[in-house]
């Protein structure tokens, strides 16, 4: 009775180990670290004036965006922050916004894609997806050719864009139940 008690349950690690295998390949073949870059990038657009930041002097998580660890994200400054360690001051970057925004308020990430074809058919990396308005899902990305045009707005689009590298800082901190408060 021991000897098949033991080869069952050999024959289940093997089985476990490999479907853990399988997903594994699967989670990295679905979220590259970084894609190829386009052989031809797009100029980005001049700053906004939110968008130019004394790095110096960054700009202050906006009163009356909560506590704790959270995403920041002001539609009208068009900026995020990634507000951690209290030790340490939160990572602020400059976004271009969407054509629909989510309202006022706290959110969670519901889901991430480490790459996919944006609404507008651009590859876009690091997707991390929070709200839905207007019928829309309402994310961060960023685009693989690193551009950061404005959106076209006859398209109801939801991706908030972002440089790849601010993109991979948002990858990395906002992970599934994060919290993202959006204020105006």
């Amino acid at each position: 009775m021991a000897r098949s008690s033991s080869g069952i349950v050999a024959g289940l690690t093997a089985a476990a180990v490999a479907v853990v295998g399988f997903l594994g390949y699967q989670a990295s073949a679905t979220a590259p670290a970084r894609p190829p870059k386009a052989a031809v990038q797009e100029p980005a657009p001049a700053a906004s004036p939110a968008a130019k930041q004394d790095p110096a002097k960054p700009a202050p998580v906006p009163e009356g965006s909560g506590t704790g660890v959270r995403v920041v994200y002001s539609v009208g400054q068009k900026r995020v922050w990634l507000v951690g360690d209290p030790a340490q001051p939160p990572k602020t970057f400059p976004v271009m916004p969407s054509t629909v925004h989510p309202k006022p308020g706290s959110y969670m990430v519901g889901s991430r894609s480490g790459s996919v074809t944006g609404s507008d058919g651009v590859p876009i990396e690091h997707v991390v997806r929070f709200a839905t308005a207007e019928g829309v899902a309402v994310g961060f990305s960023a685009r693989t050719d690193g551009a950061l045009p404005e959106p076209d707005p006859n398209k109801k689009t939801g991706g908030i864009r972002m440089a790849r590298a601010d993109g991979d800082a948002m990858w990395a901190f906002a992970t599934i139940a994060a919290k993202v408060v959006v204020v105006p």
